[in-house]
């Protein structure tokens, strides 16, 4: 059976999550963004490329969103991008009413879609996504822990000069300044981290992981794109292949980790349900009181929410 996906937001993140999905050929995309033109524009363009990429899923843009009518998943980057001096706080008043407005109008289309929300501030983003859609937990989540934990990996392999696919990384927590990076459950080919780096590099790439999307808003004056599209795409990818893949995600906590009524970033089993399990890890004390300080962060975002 073919899949369907629509991605809500042509701009960097949004074009190049629905380019990686046509190229590896893991579902058609509709592209929807309120920009006429743009969507269509980047369709056509990326179309155009299908003969000299060898693919043969179809990108439609559009402006309406008839064109998501069926989707299996539904992608959800719009909203203003994060500019340099600018919390993520900062983008919770503009941004909940275009996710909001998002919900609204893709899901009587695509009533049984999984709904995977990629704007910041990501947890709270997930919050108004599930308030708005009332749809059950496990078909809201966030992109958030793939991404911090891929720039992790990539802090630990610059280090100790090693394949990227040696290394694996744990971060757990809210998408932003208060994630928990765990250094005792990353690994290199299997190889626990504090074995491998002294206990001074591994605070440094714990701080550079969690600075990680401020270093490149610093570089760039605008958001990251390619590895926030890289991480959407490896969780769309476990959805629609059931892949039952542990990931870290931002999900809606009920109990897990003695929190509830929070999205927080945990590791999930990711499957066609959506999250299909909660995957609970013993933590030490410390690690415990950096989650809590975590949720509580997230908690605050959720108390100037107006849906």
């Amino acid at each position: 059976m073919k899949h369907k996906v629509t991605v809500v937001g042509a701009g960097n993140v949004g074009a190049t999550v629905a380019q990686r999905i046509v190229e590896k050929e893991l579902a058609d995309v509709a592209l929807i963004d309120i920009l006429e033109g743009v969507p269509q524009g980047k369709s056509l363009d990326m179309m155009e490329s299908a003969p000299i990429e060898k693919f043969d899923a179809k990108m439609t843009g559009g402006n309406s969103y008839e064109i998501s009518a069926g989707s299996d998943v539904v992608v959800i980057t719009a909203g203003i991008p994060r500019k340099p001096g600018m919390s993520r706080d900062d983008l919770v008043a503009t941004n909940e009413g275009i996710v909001s407005d998002v919900v609204k109008k893709v899901l009587p289309g695509s009533p049984n879609a999984i709904l995977v929300v990629v704007s910041n501030p990501l947890d709270a983003m997930c919050e108004v996504a599930r308030r708005v859609s009332r749809l059950p937990r496990e078909r809201v989540f966030g992109m958030a822990g793939v991404l911090d934990s891929a720039r992790m990996r990539w802090f630990i392999a610059e280090a100790l000069q090693v394949s990227v696919e040696n290394t694996h990384a744990f971060v757990l927590g809210g998408h932003g300044d208060t994630m928990v990076p765990l250094p005792r459950f990353s690994t290199v080919a299997g190889i626990p981290l504090p074995q491998l780096l002294s206990k001074e590099k591994i605070e440094a790439i714990v701080k550079r992981t969690r600075d990680g999307g401020a270093e490149i808003v610093n570089l760039l004056k605008t958001s990251a794109w390619y590895a926030p599209a890289s991480a959407v795409v490896e969780m769309v990818d476990a959805v629609l292949r059931d892949k039952k893949k542990i990931l870290p995600c931002a999900a809606y906590l009920q109990g897990e980790y003695g929190m509830r009524d929070v999205y927080l970033g945990v590791p999930v089993k990711l499957g066609s349900g959506g999250v299909e399990q909660i995957v609970e890890i013993a933590l030490t004390p410390e690690e415990t009181v950096a989650l809590e300080k975590s949720a509580d962060a997230v908690r605050e975002l959720f108390r100037i929410l107006k849906v």
